[in-house]
């Protein structure tokens, strides 16, 4: 059964298949260098979304002797890699078809009614993906119980660790945002007659992508070095631990995304004097117990209970 992520990845997929090869087509027939901008990032969106399905292909293979912890940080390289390849592809492409364009000789520009029609159909297919996205986004926030607001999505998009809906987003809302680019920048030269705006438009979409890759990449790159727990969870497994009677005290704790959902938990309780062998391992199963409750789509099997001695 598919899971939010890779339905939201799939409807992106789709979409921007279709929108690359119609915004080559017009493209190719208009001139227009915002439009050329535009089809590179289309085409570098539909790699992309292929190489998030690879990255959560591969991170459901089970562990092996050589990788005891799974490989569940395949998605978040491979997130690594799209937002490098926006940098990379979409980005530098329409720099490099923007400068050309205004340093170089006039570009021809025809036909930019092609143009405003693909832009449209262009902006409903994202809209549609970007809307598909959001909803699987929500869900955490609901299944908490918490209402939709600014705050919390802003939260959550701050703690996710699910880095195939977030680059999803990030991308649509990058297109969508290049979109309105590239129509002002066609608008203002069809009825100006003056080449620059086109031109210009591009080089704003290159910085557009960019500033997005950036963002991603930072992102994938701290789950990929080792990134704990969000605040919340930390504090909430704190608090669950610490209602258990026989726990004195936390000594230590420490957390690490292992994928999206799974965590390797490291904890070090100190217990009240007086416990026997018997009791403590009961307690022991009672804290790998409470921690469960606040990330129950991870693995028992990940958490780690030393007691202080």
């Amino acid at each position: 059964m598919a899971t939010g992520s890779t339905k939201a990845v799939y409807a992106a997929l789709f979409g921007n298949l279709g929108i690359a090869v119609t915004k080559f087509i017009a493209a190719a027939m208009t001139g227009s260098a915002a439009m050329w901008a535009e089809s590179y990032h289309s085409a570098s969106d539909t790699v992309n979304q292929i190489l998030l399905l690879l990255g959560i292909k591969l991170s459901k293979r089970p562990a092996t002797e050589l990788h005891p912890f799974g490989f569940g940080k395949s998605q978040f390289f491979w997130s690594f890699i799209v937002a490098t390849m926006i940098f990379g592809i979409s980005g530098i492409l329409s720099l490099e078809q923007g400068f050309s364009s205004l340093l170089g000789e006039e570009h021809n520009f025809e036909n930019p009614l092609i143009n405003y029609a693909v832009l449209g159909i262009a902006a409903a297919f994202e809209g549609n993906a970007l809307r598909i996205a959001l909803i699987h986004f929500k869900k955490p926030i609901k299944d908490r119980g918490e209402k939709i607001r600014p705050s919390t999505l802003f939260t959550e998009f701050k703690n996710s660790k699910d880095t195939s809906i977030l680059t999803v987003i990030v991308e649509d809302s990058a297109a969508l945002l290049g979109i309105g680019v590239a129509f002002l920048g066609i608008f203002l030269t069809d009825i100006t007659g003056n080449t620059t705006y086109d031109a210009v438009s591009s080089i704003v979409i290159g910085i557009i992508l960019m500033s997005f890759a950036f963002f991603l990449a930072k992102e994938n790159r701290g789950l990929l070095i080792g990134e704990s727990i969000s605040p919340l969870q930390y504090e909430q497994i704190i608090a669950n631990v610490n209602s258990i009677a026989e726990v004195h005290k936390i000594v230590t704790m420490k957390t690490m995304h292992l994928s999206p959902t799974t965590v390797l938990v490291g904890i070090e309780v100190n217990l009240i004097d007086g416990l026997d062998t018997d009791k403590i391992e009961i307690i022991t199963d009672t804290i790998e117990h409470e921690i469960m409750k606040i990330i129950p789509e991870s693995k028992k099997e990940y958490i780690f209970v030393e007691i202080e001695k």
